[in-house]
């Protein structure tokens, strides 16, 4: 079977997204987190991650007004400026613990749902997760996301437990899931067939995961995977 090409590809996120992130957010979450956190998450802190699925078909957003002076001071350089930001359709951000990553947030830009960018996103955890080694995937979701859920529990994310109280919004449960250990073969070669169904089905994304980071301790987490 020849496999077509996905219109979505994978990268690292970086600071001209932000805007965009926050657009997401505010589609996604009834509270989001400030630019300056996720600008500081990206600049400093080596235990994460962030990835955004872009749209190649989607005509470049404009660029942020600090972009904007950075570009014109560049011009009176005689320098080229930046490129604008691609369209971002989602994303993802993972921390990488002592022995599991832990999903922090994802997602997806309304108009973008239901064309398997959260699936697209989330098997880009389980490669950072196998990248670092680590042997399981975590994370918090509201206990009213059904949706959501039925996505996790495809993916073999199993139900641990509650916390009480945890989105402080609403005050809204939390439902705590995990997967398997990911070194398990039956396990691991669920997740590739998954990835493979979701190729033929949606088609083959570009990625380039990259890295960048130094060291710096966690935020608190935001805990609406």
């Amino acid at each position: 079977m020849t496999l077509t090409t996905s219109p979505y590809a994978l990268r690292p996120m970086t600071v001209e997204d932000l805007p965009q992130i926050a657009e997401i957010e505010g589609e996604s979450f009834p509270s989001s987190w400030p630019s300056a956190a996720y600008k500081r998450e990206l600049q400093r802190n080596n235990l994460a991650r962030y990835v955004v699925a872009t749209r190649r078909d989607m005509p470049p957003r404009a660029r942020s007004g600090l972009g904007r002076v950075v570009d014109g001071l560049k011009g009176k350089l005689g320098r080229a400026p930046e490129p604008a930001p691609e369209y971002v359709a989602g994303f993802i951000g993972v921390w990488f613990m002592v022995d599991e990553t832990h999903i922090v947030t994802v997602a997806v830009r309304a108009s973008e749902r239901r064309r398997g960018v959260g699936e697209l996103l989330l098997l880009a955890a389980f490669d950072l997760s196998r990248e670092k080694g680590l042997p399981a995937l975590t994370l918090e979701c509201r206990v009213s996301n059904v949706e959501a859920q039925a996505l996790y529990e495809k993916y073999g994310f199993q139900r641990l437990g509650i916390r009480k109280r945890y989105y402080t919004d609403n005050n809204e449960d939390a439902l705590i899931m995990t997967t398997p250990s990911t070194e398990n073969p039956p396990y691991a070669a669920r997740i590739d067939e998954l990835r493979r169904l979701h190729r033929e089905r949606w088609g083959v994304e570009s990625a380039g995961l990259g890295r960048s980071g130094s060291d710096a301790e966690l935020p608190t987490g935001k805990g609406d995977a």
